[in-house]
């Protein structure tokens, strides 16, 4: 029998943190589960990434109740993935804001991608019931767009492909900070199954152009100060480079996705092991590599049925 993923054994609570990142800014983190950012203006309050349900939303509003009562007036989906934007609805934002690209992706693979999360991550979907059916935004862009929360501007930007081909991110200029999404991530695994490996570099040395003085990253610990900054985007860059030209070199000489995730192993093991989700990650990782270092460019939908059908193969 093949033994189950590893993120459907994970049923363990994690502990929740909010930090603040700047001034009225703060990133809801919990363990390398998906993070929340918060910014808060004049007269309202910009959420970014939702949450996989409704239940997981109200503990982010929780915390945002701690520190203003300002009503949430914005929403911005940095991309379509389930567990980032399922819990939307609890917010009752006016606007819900996304890329166009990652607004075409809900149509064209959001459902997919929801019975393939749900599948994989069954902790993060307690409370599904709730989910009203797929989010859509209300609003969307293409390279850049603003929003002025009173006196307070926020940029909302798609820098490149990376994580997804519409991943945004989120700039305050008064207080130097960014909301990454998953092009960044801090010790914790960058899932890339959907990802775009070649273009994923140059993303985020668009993201250090900004020079943010903090970043709140998709997954993992708030990151505070230059050097921290500095930190994560070498180790995501790390990542995604270990993880790519172990499987190219296994592709170029004609192996097979098992040897591909075999090298990987041999590369990533050493430095990424003890990073969240690593385990749940690596297995997309290495199909979509391997897919991608074959010359297929748009990532292959994951459906609950292909999820099982590549861990098979990968088990042998």
């Amino acid at each position: 029998m093949t033994k189950a993923f590893a993120s459907q054994g994970d049923m363990d609570e994690k502990k929740i943190s909010f930090t603040e990142v700047g001034e009225g800014l703060f990133a809801f983190t919990a363990e390398g589960d998906p993070n929340t950012g918060v910014i808060i203006g004049d007269d309202s309050v910009m959420i970014v990434e939702a949450q996989a349900t409704p239940r997981l939303a109200r503990k982010v509003i929780d915390c945002v109740r701690s520190v203003t009562d300002k009503p949430i007036s914005h929403l911005v989906l940095t991309h379509y993935h389930a567990v980032r934007v399922l819990g939307a609805s609890a917010y009752g934002a006016r606007d819900i804001i996304m890329s166009d690209v990652a607004a075409a992706m809900v149509e064209e693979r959001g459902q997919e991608d929801w019975d393939s999360e749900f599948g994989r991550f069954p902790r993060l979907f307690q409370g599904h019931e709730e989910i009203p059916g797929l989010t859509r935004p209300t609003v969307t862009f293409s390279d850049r767009m603003t929003v002025y929360l009173g006196r307070r501007r926020v940029d909302i930007l798609h820098l490149g492909r990376a994580h997804t081909a519409g991943d945004a991110v989120v700039w305050v200029p008064d207080q130097e900070v960014m909301f990454t999404g998953d092009i960044v991530e801090f010790h914790s695994a960058c899932y890339c199954g959907d990802g775009h490996f070649a273009d994923w570099p140059e993303t985020l040395a668009q993201i250090a152009a900004y020079e943010p003085r903090a970043i709140a990253p998709g997954r993992g610990d708030a990151l505070l100060g230059e050097d921290a900054v500095a930190q994560a985007l070498e180790n995501t860059a790390d990542f995604v480079r270990s993880t790519y030209r172990p499987v190219a070199r296994v592709v170029a000489r004609g192996g097979s996705l098992r040897e591909a995730w075999e090298a990987v192993r041999d590369a990533c093991d050493p430095k990424f092991s003890d990073y969240a989700i690593y385990e749940h990650c690596l297995p997309f990782n290495v199909a979509r590599a391997y897919d991608e270092a074959r010359g297929i460019d748009t990532p292959r939908v994951w459906t609950a049925e292909r999820d099982q059908q590549m861990w098979a193969a990968l088990q042998g």
